[in-house]
């Protein structure tokens, strides 16, 4: 793969990793998968996921007024599973687990507007995500190891990216 494509590749792993949803856990283990190299991938990912997440802790008073301009309505699902792991876990476990359910913006969010304080919920989404990230990398790392090597659809997407 010549420097562009690479380039790119890696390029799209760090914003692919920022988007609600998508975020580190999950884009940076699919890299791995596909056969990049893992500490690019891992670096990258959670990277890219924890720049929009702490953007979202440094802005959230900003985010809580527009969220209140726009939304006069009760507490949605993840809104309320979100205050449930707080119930149940407090910030830790709202912050570790919380991802899974809510994904790691949600749980940010969550975890200032239930009382956490800015700088405990960014180091605790900090764990989080590089806790999480780092696990299902080396699990695809050593679990995996082979796949792509004989995965049909892995070999297309690399040869898309190769071409």
């Amino acid at each position: 793969m010549n420097f562009s494509k690479l380039l790119f590749v890696y390029s799209m792993v760090f914003i692919l990793a920022a988007v609600p949803f998508l975020e580190g856990p999950i884009i940076a283990p699919v890299a791995v998968l596909a056969g990049l190299s893992f500490w690019p991938v891992f670096i990258l990912a959670v990277i890219g996921n924890l720049i929009t997440v702490y953007l979202l802790i440094i802005f959230i008073n900003k985010v809580k007024e527009w969220r209140r301009a726009k939304k006069k309505e009760k507490q949605s699902k993840r809104e309320t599973r979100a205050k449930n792991l707080w119930d149940k876990y407090g910030l830790p476990g709202l912050t570790l687990i919380g991802p899974f359910f809510v994904g790691s913006h949600v749980t940010a969010f969550s975890g200032i507007l239930l009382g956490g304080s800015k700088k405990k919920v960014a180091f605790w989404m900090s764990v989080s995500i590089t806790g999480w990230s780092l696990l299902f990398c080396v699990l695809v790392l050593y679990g995996f190891s082979d796949v792509h090597e004989t995965n049909p659809f892995v070999d297309r997407l690399m040869k898309v990216f190769e071409s």
